[in-house]
């Protein structure tokens, strides 16, 4: 069965990557899509793990050969998501959890209806701007750049298919994998298997 495509977004400092992280720990059918961008490293980020760490020239050609499924440039950089990968471990079944920003969620619901968006917040602007500055990899004008912009893209949570709400961690994970465990069991997606079910009751 093709895996489920799940679109994980919300702004700088809601956690959303140590969230989806904390999930792929859990459930091993699920695979994180892992971005190509322009900008550097941070201190500790390995390409390859992390992201695709590729110059500005080469993410340009990258999509005039149409390799991305979603692409957007945030914060003075450009991120995206290589369709090619994505379209490979959902023919292996697996659920495929893409992190992105509101931009780039809303460019993949669109190359991809059927995907599933969830929505992370954080409690509280206070505790956002806490871990923006303990997490201590952006420089000064990138960080007040990302609080500025968080407003924005927090009113963005109306087109998302689910909310988490990331104040505890353990919490917002059973969420999310929750969620994802939900939308396994959709009739539809299990409806090949139970009519298999339903022919060993007629033989």
């Amino acid at each position: 069965m093709t895996g489920n495509l799940i679109i994980v977004s919300a702004p700088s400092g809601a956690g959303k990557t140590t969230l989806v992280g904390e999930l792929v720990k859990r459930d091993g059918r699920v695979k994180p899509s892992i971005s190509y961008t322009s900008r550097a490293p941070r201190v500790g980020e390995i390409d390859g793990e992390h992201y695709f760490f590729i110059s500005p020239q080469e993410f340009k050609a990258m999509i005039e050969r149409r390799e991305f499924l979603e692409w957007a440039q945030v914060h003075g950089n450009l991120y995206g998501t290589s369709l090619s990968l994505v379209d490979r471990l959902r023919a292996s079944g697996f659920d495929v959890v893409l992190t992105i920003d509101v931009q780039g969620a809303a460019e993949a619901r669109k190359q991809c209806p059927e995907a599933i968006s969830v929505f992370v917040l954080p409690p509280s602007y206070r505790i956002m701007v806490e871990r923006l500055n303990t997490r201590g990899t952006d420089l000064s004008g990138d960080l007040q750049l990302r609080i500025r912009n968080a407003l924005d893209e927090l009113a963005q949570y109306k087109s998302f298919d689910y909310l988490v709400i990331n104040e505890d961690l353990a919490v917002a994970a059973n969420e999310l994998a929750a969620i994802i465990l939900a939308e396994r069991c959709r009739r539809e997606r299990r409806e090949e298997t139970a009519e298999e079910i339903l022919q060993t009751f007629r033989s």
